[in-house]
């Protein structure tokens, strides 16, 4: 994988695990509120996963947010990196 896209799934992963722990969730409680295996979230909060478009609906469902306010920072924490 290229460096821009392992960049880009750190970041993603950055905000999911950010949210997850202001809900105070364990990644445990976010698989079952999203319908998704913990090992599944480990892995996108990791970014070695690239979650399907499906598969960010259910993240941002189980993490109580839409999906357009998961990534409102996204670009901001990308250039960061």
């Amino acid at each position: 994988m290229d460096k821009s896209k392992q960049k880009i799934l750190r970041v993603l992963g950055y905000l999911v695990r950010q949210r997850r722990t202001e809900l105070g969730i364990s990644q445990e409680e976010l698989g079952l509120r999203a319908n998704l295996d913990r090992t599944y979230i480990s892995g996108v909060e990791r970014g070695v996963r690239n979650p399907s478009l499906t598969a960010l609906v259910s993240l941002a469902y189980g993490l109580d947010i839409k999906v357009s306010v998961l990534l409102e920072n996204f670009q901001i924490e990308v250039d960061k990196l």
